[in-house]
């Protein structure tokens, strides 16, 4: 049988993404089952930080599936999904707030935001492209296919790179604001940042991941020239 040694390269990053993932939800179903003190939904949480910082005119929808919340900046949109929009859980109130801050973050130009936002049209490119080009290079033997294969990719992890500094800040400001406003206690804030380092794993699983598939890239490269 066909063995690629270069498959172990992404094992590290293949078992962070499994733990990332087991991480989050079994961290968001934990606090989905403590409620806050205060009564108050995911939507409600969201419409009252983002009137308070003069985004009125940001619209909340309700959006299908289990965490799929975000923030759409082009359509000026809070999509919440439906166990975070009803709901009045810790987990909830901490997801919905995350998402706020990365309406703030558009609303005062937060610059990894901008960068990211602009070089997403690139990325969906070059991210279906890159593959193709690269073995492409590799079945006809022609190193310069291969390499731009490589560049296109780079321009994903760039990507993932990029939005590290944008999740990690969005969750800052969101337990700031959480506290700031006093719209959750104390002990319903430590539930609100586990839920946030949980799902902030998930994004360094990501980043790690498209790290791995690069230096893959490169090996069989390399492999291939020699």
């Amino acid at each position: 049988m066909f063995y690629d040694s270069t498959y172990l390269i992404l094992v590290p990053a293949l078992i962070l993404s499994i733990w990332a993932q087991s991480k989050i939800s079994s961290t968001f179903n934990k606090y989905s089952k403590i409620y806050s003190s205060k009564g108050y939904t995911g939507s409600q949480v969201a419409r009252m930080i983002l009137d308070s910082n003069g985004l009125v005119e940001v619209r909340i929808e309700r959006v299908a599936g289990n965490l799929t919340d975000h923030y759409d900046p082009r359509d000026r949109v809070l999509r919440l999904s439906e166990n975070v929009y009803s709901s009045t859980s810790v987990a909830s109130i901490g997801v919905a707030a995350h998402e706020v801050g990365h309406a703030i973050q558009h609303q005062q130009e937060y610059r990894p935001l901008i960068i990211r936002n602009n070089i997403v049209p690139v990325v969906n490119i070059s991210s279906r492209a890159s593959w193709v080009i690269f073995f492409i290079g590799i079945i006809m033997g022609l190193p310069f296919l291969t390499n731009i294969g490589i560049v296109l990719f780079s321009a994903v992890v760039l990507f993932q790179l990029i939005t590290l500094p944008v999740e990690f800040n969005a969750s800052n400001r969101a337990i700031k604001i959480l506290e700031d406003k006093s719209i959750l206690y104390e002990n319903e804030i430590v539930g609100a940042k586990k839920v946030l380092s949980a799902a902030a794993l998930t994004y360094v699983a990501a980043t790690l991941t498209a790290i791995s598939q690069l230096l893959r890239l490169m090996a069989l490269s390399n492999r291939r020239n020699d």
